[in-house]
C-alpha cells in the first residue's frame, strides 16, 4: 500500500486523534437518544449514535485484535464514524443558524405599556399635575390624557371628550370616540381631544396584561413539533436493531463462522445503516428554504414552518391592516334627483369645518366637490358623531353617522340631511391590500379555507368577506374570543394565523403558523413564526409556494436515504457489503440529499405579479 507507513495510517495515531470528534458526537448525540428513548419514540439520533458507536468499536476491535498491518487497515474505520459525526453536527449548526428563533415576544408586549402617567392632585385648593409611574397608580386616581399620549392604564373618562384609536387592542379600524362614563383601555392613543380619566382597575387586571398573560399561556401550550424524518426513525430505528441482532445469530448459529465475524457483519450493518443522508435531508432544505424566502422578504423564525405551512388547510385572517390597509374610503354615494352637486358640496363645506379623521380623509379624497357657494352659520359639531350647522338662505344641514341621525339600520353609514330631509348618503370602507384578491383566489385553488376573524363591527366584516368571497367570518371578536376559537380548531387541525394588531399576538402565539407584517405591531412580530417584509399579501402566496417547495423537496430527501439504507442493509447482512464500499455509498447519498437541497435554491417560484 502506498504511504502505507506514514503516519496518519497508523491505526492508534488514527484512535488518539479521532477521540475529540467521538467523544463530542457520542455526548452530543447519546444525550438526544437516551432522552428519545425514555420518550418512547427513538429517534435518528439513536442510529447516529450506534452508527458512529459501532465504527468506533469495530475499528478499535481490529487495532487490537489484528496484528498485521495489512489485514488491520481492513478493520478501519475511525474516519467514517468520525465523518458521520461531523457531518451530522455540521447539519445540525446550519438548521439552529437558519431557524433561531426570537423569543422576546413577552418583553416587546410590556414595552408597550406606558411607564408614566399625569397624575392630577388637589394642593391648597388648585388642582395640579404631576408625573408618576403607572405602576404606583390606584382606584381612583384622577389622570390627565392629552392628544397623542397614551392612555396609561385602564380607565374611566370623567370630563372631555376624545377620538382614541383602539386598533392595536380591539381591531376597531376607525377612531372611536369617547366621552364622559365611557371606558378606555391602556395602551390605546388619542387621537385628538383631551381627557381627564379616572383610573377604574390595577395594573395587573388591565386588558394589555391579560394579553400579556394569554401569549404566556399560547406560547407554554404550543404543539411540539414532530419532524417527518424523525416519524421514519420511530420505525426504522427498532428495526435496523433487529436486522443487526438477527444477522449476528444467522451468521454465528446457522452460518457458524464464527463469533468474531458475527458480530463484524451486525456492526457492519450498523454502519452502513446510520442515517447520514437522513441527517442531512431536512436541515440542508430548511436551510435553502429559509434563505430563498429571506430574498424574496419572507423571514421564517423556524423549519418546522415550512413544513405546518404546506400541510395546513385552514387560515384565520384578521381584517384591519391584514386583509384591510386600516385607511377608510368612501366605497359609494347617493342622493335623491336633482340634488347630486348641492348634496356633495353641502357635505364637503361641512367637513371643512371638522377636524374628525373621517372629515380629514374626505376633503383629501373629494375636493373635487368644492364649488364654494356655501356659506354657514352656527356650526355646532357633535364629537364622533356629526356636524350642523344653518346656511347663508337658512336652510337647516345635518352630516354624521345614520345612527346619530336617527337611522340605525340605513344601509349608509353617513347620511344628510336637509330641513330635516334625508337627501344624500355615503357608505365607507376598508381599502383591500395590494394583492388579496389574488392571495384568496390562490388558497381557494389549493384548497385552503380562508376565515376572518376581527374585532371590527360586523357590517365591515361581512362587507369585506363578500368582496373577498369568504364564506366564513367572525366580528365584535375581543382577544380571548379569537384565541378561544384557535383553540378549538387547532385540536383538529393545523391552523395559520395572519394579524397584526396587539390583539392578535395570543392566537399568533397559539397556531401552527403565525404570520405578521414587519408594519405591524411589535408584539405581533415578535409572537408570529413568519414576517412578512412588505406590506404586500401576495409575498404571503410567495410564502407558501417556497413551503412547498421545500417540504417536497425535504420528502424526495428522506426517500433517497430511506432508500439508500433499505437496498444496502440486506448486501451488508449477507456480507456482501464491505464497511469501506458502505461509507463510500453513505457519501453519494449525502451529495446526492444536498444537490437535491441546492436545487431547491434555483426553482421558480410562480407568482401572480
Amino acid at each position: 500500500m502506498f504511504f502505507s507507513w506514514a503516519p496518519l495510517h497508523n491505526p492508534f495515531i488514527q484512535l488518539f486523534l479521532s477521540i475529540p470528534v467521538y467523544g463530542l458526537g457520542l455526548w452530543f448525540f447519546g444525550k438526544s437518544a437516551v432522552n428519545s428513548l425514555k420518550s418512547g419514540v427513538p429517534n435518528m439520533d439513536v442510529l447516529i449514535f450506534m452508527g458512529a458507536g459501532s465504527s468506533l468499536f469495530y475499528s478499535v476491535f481490529g487495532t487490537f485484535y489484528y496484528q498485521d498491518s495489512h489485514e488491520v487497515h481492513k478493520y478501519l474505520f475511525y474516519e467514517t464514524g468520525a465523518s458521520i459525526i461531523t457531518l451530522v453536527l455540521f447539519g445540525n449548526l446550519l438548521e439552529k443558524r437558519s431557524v433561531k428563533k426570537t423569543t422576546n415576544a413577552i418583553q416587546s408586549l410590556s414595552n408597550l405599556q406606558v411607564q408614566t402617567a399625569k397624575l392630577m392632585i388637589e394642593e391648597n385648593g388648585k388642582l395640579l399635575m404631576k408625573e408618576i409611574a403607572v405602576s404606583q397608580l390606584k382606584k381612583g386616581d384622577l389622570l390627565q390624557v392629552n392628544s397623542g399620549d397614551l392612555v396609561p392604564i385602564d380607565a374611566v373618562v370623567v370630563s372631555g371628550e376624545a377620538d382614541c384609536d383602539e386598533s392595536l387592542i380591539t381591531g376597531e379600524s376607525l377612531p372611536v370616540h369617547k366621552k364622559v362614563e365611557q371606558a378606555v383601555t391602556g395602551g390605546t392613543l388619542l387621537v385628538s381631544g383631551n381627557l381627564q380619566v379616572m383610573v377604574n382597575t390595577h395594573l395587573k387586571d388591565t386588558v394589555l396584561s391579560q394579553i400579556i398573560e394569554m401569549v404566556k399561556k399560547a406560547q407554554t401550550n404550543k404543539p411540539a413539533i414532530q419532524k417527518l424524518g424523525d416519524q421514519i426513525s420511530a420505525i426504522f430505528v427498532p428495526t435496523v436493531v433487529l436486522i443487526a441482532i438477527v444477522t449476528f445469530l444467522f451468521s454465528y448459529l446457522y452460518l457458524e463462522i464464527g463469533s468474531a465475524q458475527s458480530m463484524l457483519r451486525a456492526v457492519a450493518v450498523l454502519v452502513i445503516s446510520c442515517p447520514c443522508a437522513m441527517g442531512l435531508a431536512t436541515p440542508t432544505a430548511v436551510m435553502v428554504g429559509i434563505g430563498k424566502a429571506a430574498k424574496r422578504g419572507i423571514l421564517i423564525k423556524g423549519g418546522h414552518v415550512l413544513e405546518d405551512f404546506a400541510k395546513s388547510k385552514k387560515i384565520v385572517f384578521d381584517k384591519t391592516g391584514t386583509l384591510s390597509t386600516g385607511d377608510f374610503i368612501f366605497k359609494s354615494f347617493w342622493s335623491e334627483p336633482n340634488v347630486d352637486l348641492e348634496a356633495k358640496n353641502a357635505i364637503y363645506s361641512l367637513e371643512q369645518k371638522s377636524s374628525h379623521p373621517i372629515a380629514k380623509a374626505l376633503v383629501a379624497q373629494h375636493d373635487t366637490w368644492c364649488n364654494n357657494n356655501f356659506t354657514f352659520e352656527n356650526v355646532i359639531e357633535e364629537k364622533g358623531l356629526g356636524i350642523r350647522a344653518i346656511d347663508n338662505r337658512g336652510n337647516a344641514w345635518q352630516f354624521g353617522s345614520a345612527k346619530w341621525m336617527g337611522f340605525p339600520e340605513h344601509e349608509s353609514d353617513l347620511l344628510l340631511s336637509k330641513n330635516g330631509q334625508i337627501i344624500a348618503g355615503l357608505t365607507l370602507a376598508d381599502d383591500l391590500k395590494p394583492g388579496a384578491k389574488e392571495l384568496i383566489s390562490y388558497l381557494k385553488s389549493q384548497h385552503i379555507e380562508s376565515i376572518i376573524v376581527s374585532g371590527d363591527n360586523e357590517k365591515k366584516v361581512k362587507a369585506l368577506a363578500e368582496e373577498l368571497q369568504i364564506r366564513q367570518s367572525y366580528a365584535h371578536q375581543l382577544p380571548q374570543e379569537k384565541l378561544d376559537l384557535i383553540n378549538n380548531w387547532q385540536q383538529h387541525e393545523r391552523i395559520i394565523m395572519v394579524g397584526d394588531g396587539v390583539n392578535d399576538a395570543p392566537a399568533l402565539s397559539k397556531v401552527s403558523v403565525g404570520i405578521s407584517f414587519v408594519k405591524g405591531s411589535d408584539i405581533a412580530i415578535q409572537a408570529a413564526n413568519l414576517v412578512l417584509m412588505r406590506n404586500d399579501l401576495r409575498s404571503l402566496q410567495d410564502a407558501h409556494m417556497i413551503s412547498k417547495q421545500t417540504y417536497k423537496t425535504i420528502k424526495q430527501n428522506l426517500f433517497w436515504a430511506f432508500f439508500y439504507n433499505i437496498l444496502c442493509i440486506p448486501l451488508a447482512a449477507a456480507g456482501f457489503m464491505h464497511p469501506m464500499l458502505g461509507a463510500l455509498s453513505m457519501a453519494f447519498s449525502d451529495i446526492i440529499v444536498i444537490g437535491n437541497s441546492l436545487w431547491l435554491g434555483v426553482k421558480k417560484v410562480h407568482s401572480n405579479y
